[in-house]
């Protein structure tokens, strides 16, 4: 449910808060990342395909631009989620939350997650008619501004189990 809602507030971010053309605001790496781990690896690309292609259709975005980017991210989740949380999570079958693993660590994964997904779209969508300056501010300039939307996002898709 919070998924879809989520997928949602992504079509309307896509479609109406176009603030500059050097940011590329997204929760679409969040929220693959924030897929419960029982979720395979498959299923998660699965989903991320899904996603990013829905949201290439119902925005005016380029087909299959974010399904490109997203599909990466599902991917690499679980190793993302080993790498910086550790196999005990998976020992323990439970997702990670911050009130759990920490402000720094989430926002880690969270940053990896949108850099990938922005390194790529950047690319695609620029297709090399744009110089390598301009993607470097776009860069820098979404990725600021989709990781603190993204923050707002956490309490819904990795809520902390002990509350």
């Amino acid at each position: 449910m919070a998924y879809g809602l989520l997928l949602l507030a992504q079509l309307l971010l896509s479609n109406y808060f176009h603030i500059t053309p050097y940011i590329t605001l997204t929760l679409l790496p969040v929220m693959v990342l924030c897929l419960p781990l029982r979720i395979s690896t498959i299923g998660a690309m699965f989903i991320a395909c899904l996603s990013g292609l829905a949201i290439d259709l119902l925005s005016e975005g380029v087909l299959g631009l974010n399904a490109l980017s997203l599909v990466p991210v599902a991917y690499l989740r679980k190793g993302l989620v080993n790498l910086i949380f550790g196999p005990e999570l998976f020992a323990r079958k439970e997702d990670f939350s911050v009130g759990r693993y920490g402000f720094g660590k989430v926002a880690m994964a969270l940053l990896l997650s949108l850099l990938l997904f922005l390194l790529i779209y950047i690319w695609a969508d620029g297709a090399g008619t744009r110089p390598l300056w301009f993607n470097g501010l776009r860069l820098a300039a979404s990725l600021t501004a989709s990781f603190l939307v993204s923050l707002l996002t956490l309490g819904v898709l990795a809520p902390d189990p002990r509350k």
